[in-house]
């Protein structure tokens, strides 16, 4: 394996993309970084290619996604009130339960072989959620973790919320690996229109809340502004050099 690291990931905005579409993408950067890797296993050191790292920000339609370890009975609704909705529901290959995405969330997907920076998943997880604590921190909300569950909290900090069902979370997540090579990722509540979760049971967590910064500040937060903070967070805490490629990019000519 490379013994030198590709610090460069490349920031793409997909915009508000089909959610089946933005799991091909994934899929397909995935599948190009594993291959690139089982090659350089033939090959000298020097001759090896440094594998690429991508994050992948963007908004879905209303769909909700339940993962392979989820439950199917925590979506609370069928197929004629999801059409009512407007909303798609699929059962995919992340780990954890069932989740809501919509537009005003932001959704974060990053692609990276984490032989560039460390490989040690649940170090991963945890710095992916302390990306979303500082950036909620800039915006003065006291975000956190609850010990045994993934993802951010707000009222994290307080027996008594975490048992009166006061703590909320404010930020899901749920990944995959391959050879080392990530893909989903997380989903944090910018202007998320939160009536949606009352169909599933959150994550499979039914005694909690669910908030959106926009709920907790009382206005709407410019999705935009939140994307630059949490790539800025990421760069610092995975050491990253980052490069944007332009708004309007599509996966589909990739």
């Amino acid at each position: 394996m490379n013994n030198h690291c590709n610090k460069q990931v490349q920031i793409q905005d997909l915009g508000l993309i089909d959610y089946q579409a933005g799991w091909d993408y994934q899929e397909r950067l995935l599948a190009e970084i594993v291959a690139a890797k089982i090659a350089n296993r033939s090959l000298s050191t020097d001759q090896q290619s440094l594998t690429p790292n991508y994050i992948l920000f963007c908004q879905h339609p209303h769909v909700y996604t339940l993962g392979k370890s989820g439950k199917a009975d925590h979506l609370l609704a069928n197929d004629a009130f999801l059409e009512t909705i407007g909303a798609t529901y699929y059962k995919i290959n992340r780990g954890g339960d069932i989740t809501y995405h919509g537009p005003g969330q932001l959704v974060g997907y990053p692609i990276l072989d984490l032989d560039n920076f460390f490989t040690d998943i649940h170090r991963y997880m945890r710095v992916l959620e302390e990306a979303i604590i500082r950036t909620l921190a800039d915006y003065g909300l006291n975000a956190g973790r609850i010990d045994g569950l993934t993802g951010v909290w707000l009222g994290y900090d307080s027996e008594e919320n975490r048992l009166n069902g006061t703590a909320r979370k404010i930020c899901a997540m749920g990944v995959k690996a391959s050879r080392w090579v990530t893909m989903h990722g997380f989903a944090l509540n910018v202007n998320t229109d939160l009536r949606y979760f009352k169909h599933i049971v959150p994550c499979g967590i039914a005694d909690k809340a669910v908030t959106s910064m926009q709920d907790e500040l009382g206005r709407e937060i410019p999705v935009s502004d939140v994307m630059e903070r949490v790539s800025q967070h990421l760069a610092d805490l995975f050491e990253m050099e980052l490069t944007y490629v332009p708004t309007g990019f599509s996966p589909y000519a990739h």
